[in-house]
Order: structure tokens, then sequence, then C-alpha cells
């Protein structure tokens, strides 16, 4: 018998991870993630215990589903990022006033209890490390602007500023949180080339 194929989010939303060198407005339906929130720089002991909660308790629900029947590819890193104001230029604030909610996205078919599991196995293997504080969550954008920003992070003001300009075109504006689905690895790519998609929800 066949081995089932492995379910690619980003293949059946091909649609929303568009990655134009333009602005574009693209429209996003609901979706789950894997979600810890928090507050700091990036290169913070907090952010960091965050991403490897995050990537830990990804990998075990992703095995645990595989074993089950139900492969899938676990998705790239996402970050929401406000200031202190849901929406406006964070980036001009100092780092350690950041707020951020780092997601991964999962299939709908994964269920609290598939979360429950993967910590308590990751608490008994002693990796409990902040995996308590990841959650399953629901996430609602609608109508965004989207592009693809082509450098290091600490230069998307100009990319984020152009998606301002065209969202104003539109007769829209920016409404919630700054979001980064980031494509690259910053620890195998050169700065220069990493490749990050910024969205912004409008109105």
């Amino acid at each position: 018998m066949p081995a089932a194929r492995k379910r690619d989010l980003y293949r059946e939303h091909k649609h929303e991870y568009v990655t134009p060198r333009e602005p574009v407005l693209i429209n996003i339906k609901p979706a789950k993630y894997l979600a810890v929130t928090g507050k700091g720089a990036p290169a913070s002991a907090e952010f960091q215990n965050a991403v490897g909660a995050l990537y830990g308790v990804a990998f075990t629900i992703k095995m645990a589903k595989k074993f089950a029947g139900q492969d899938y590819r676990v998705c790239h890193l996402e970050g929401l990022w406000w200031g202190t104001q849901e929406t406006g230029d964070f980036s001009a604030q100092p780092p350690e006033t950041w707020n951020w909610k780092l997601l991964i996205r999962v299939p709908p078919f994964i269920k609290e209890a598939d979360l429950k599991a993967a910590i308590k196995q990751l608490k008994d293997r002693g990796r409990w490390n902040s995996t308590s504080n990841v959650k399953l969550e629901t996430i609602k954008e609608s109508k965004c602007v989207q592009m693809l920003h082509v450098g290091p992070y600490g230069e998307e003001g100009k990319t984020i500023r152009q998606m301002m300009e065209y969202a104003r075109g539109q007769g829209l504006f920016f409404s919630g949180r700054h979001r980064e689905i980031y494509l690259s690895d910053p620890r195998r790519v050169p700065a220069t080339s990493l490749r990050t998609i910024l969205r912004h929800a409008v109105r």
C-alpha cells in the first residue's frame, strides 16, 4: 500500500504565501496556529526560549500525527509584532519594549488534546522550559497587504512604508499587528539574503 501523501499547508493555501516584490492585496482565511506570546528584543533569552519551546511542541505533535497516519510538513516560524499600540511603527521603540506573538501554522485537525500530550511528553523528557506557554489559537486576518522583504530584518522599514503607501492608494489603512513570515534561517543565510514575507491587515 503506497504511503499517504504528506500534507503541505503551503501548497493548499499558496495564494496566502505569495512573495511579490511589490505590494499586493490578498484575502486570508482563518487559520490555526501554535502560539507563544512575550515581550523583549529578539536577542533576549525569553525570545530564544519561546522559539525553542514552539519548535519543540510543533515537531512533537507532527511526529505523533505521522505515526497516526496524518503526516504533514511543519510550517515556517511567523511573528506578530507590536509596540505600545496595536498598530504603528513599533521599530522606533527600544527593542526591549517590543511585544511579540510567535506562531507556527498547523493543520485544522490539531486539537487541544494533541497540544497537551506534546507538552506532557516534553516534560517527561526533561524539556519543560517554556513549553507550558505554548497555546493553540485560531487567527483571523481577512484583507491584507503583503510583500516580500529581502535583506536584514532591521531594514524592513522601507518595505513597510511601501506597503503603507500602496494601502493608502487603495483607500485602506493598516489595522492590527505587523506580521512576518520567516522563509530563511538566519543561522544559515547571510543577512543581505534573508527572505521574509511581510503582511499587514487593512481596512
